[in-house]
């Protein structure tokens, strides 16, 4: 949607064409004319033979579809995520391809218990490889990407790295949540310093980390002032987010700091601007993230990061400038954590400077939109 919606700001047309799009549940700009959207194959099927297999046929019809019938003559295809239909593009069409790789796919997958599972993610992770070098240019989301992209495919070590490419943060969305908040609403907590934890109730988040280095500090300052809203994503539906919340209430309670600990469940986007807005630190744990879009939601609010120092907060947070990067280990984080409670207001307002400007710099709409438009230029030259 990032990179449809920047191409459009550079005056190129687009279209995107995909296999489900459902007009009651989906970006406004794919519904109000912004941008023309084409569904086409929602009625194959999703789950025969796995995941990857079905969405493998959904994209080759789509491929099929913009290069045989939908009468689109398109300079360049930008293919996100799903690199299986390029060789389809490639036997069809004259475009340059661009292929967008978050992360190899064969890494999500984990369960290979079966003899049959084995020898059905082996083809389907050969079929990844090979595709996705087929494109004239591949993008990562993150220098930490990029180093498992080249360590996962070993066949295209001899190519090209792939660019890289940070997402973008869409900075509007969030001047105009800023706008529609109260006196009262910034004035929120200012009797504490609170620390906020933004993630999906998920294991891999490793909030638990979190809670563990805020216990430390209270209890090495005995400070009766200090909070820790805990605050992400949750689907009663999913069961591992039902495990954790409740995981996370229980260490609370039997650390004895039940009391100076909140958690909430899926927040408004209007709550998470307030929080961000307000609070004296985000506290950010999980490890091997391919970016992670919250510390650079944090410091577009100028509130300084504390992060674990591995994968996309190493490129999105600069260690002493714009928060801290530390070791996954309760009591380094305990160690940042105390000096922006130490550096007081003067600290915070030198970090969140610091940290709104080098969004602004890097990791804006406009940035993200120059950075893709360039790429583009590139391809076609």
């Amino acid at each position: 949607m990032d990179a449809a919606l920047a191409l459009k700001s550079k005056k190129h047309d687009v279209t995107i064409v995909t296999s489900h799009h459902n007009r009651k549940h989906c970006f406004a700009e794919t519904n109000d004319g912004q941008l023309t959207v084409i569904s086409i194959g929602d009625w194959l099927p999703r789950r025969i033979f796995g995941t990857a297999f079905c969405m493998t046929i959904r994209m080759i019809w789509a491929a099929l579809y913009i290069c045989l019938f939908s009468g689109l003559k398109p300079d360049v295809l930008f293919c996100d995520q799903v690199s299986n239909a390029i060789p389809i593009l490639k036997l069809t069409s004259q475009a340059k391809i661009i292929f967008y790789c978050h992360y190899p796919d064969q890494l999500l997958t984990t369960q290979r218990t079966s003899l049959a599972k084995q020898l059905y993610r082996g083809f389907m992770d050969w079929l990844e490889e090979k595709t996705t070098g087929m494109a004239d240019l591949i993008l990562v989301n993150s220098r930490f990407t990029q180093g498992v992209f080249q360590e996962t495919f070993k066949s295209l070590s001899g190519t090209t790295p792939p660019a890289i490419l940070h997402p973008s943060l869409n900075t509007n969305v969030f001047d105009e949540l800023s706008q529609t908040l109260t006196k009262s609403d910034l004035a929120f907590g200012k009797e504490y310093f609170t620390f906020l934890s933004i993630n999906r109730y998920e294991r891999k988040k490793n909030i638990i980390l979190a809670i563990h280095a805020f216990d430390k500090i209270v209890k090495s300052t005995g400070r009766k002032d200090l909070r820790f809203a805990i605050v992400g994503g949750y689907d009663s539906q999913v069961k591992e987010n039902d495990e954790v919340y409740s995981e996370l209430l229980q260490l609370s309670s039997d650390l004895k700091i039940g009391q100076y600990v909140s958690l909430k469940k899926s927040p408004s986007d209007r709550e998470k601007v307030k929080l961000l807005r307000t609070c004296g630190g985000l506290i950010y744990t999980p490890s091997g993230e391919h970016f992670g879009i919250v510390p650079v939601e944090a410091m577009y609010h100028r509130l300084p990061v504390v992060a674990v120092n591995d994968g996309g907060p190493t490129e999105t947070v600069v260690n002493g400038q714009t928060g801290y990067l530390c070791q996954s280990d309760p009591e380094d984080f305990a160690i940042a954590m105390k000096k922006l409670i130490d550096g007081g207001d003067k600290l915070k307002k030198t970090l969140g400077d610091n940290g709104h400007q080098r969004v602004l710099q890097n990791f804006s709409f406009e940035a993200f939109a120059q950075k893709l438009d360039f790429f583009v230029q590139q391809v076609l030259i």
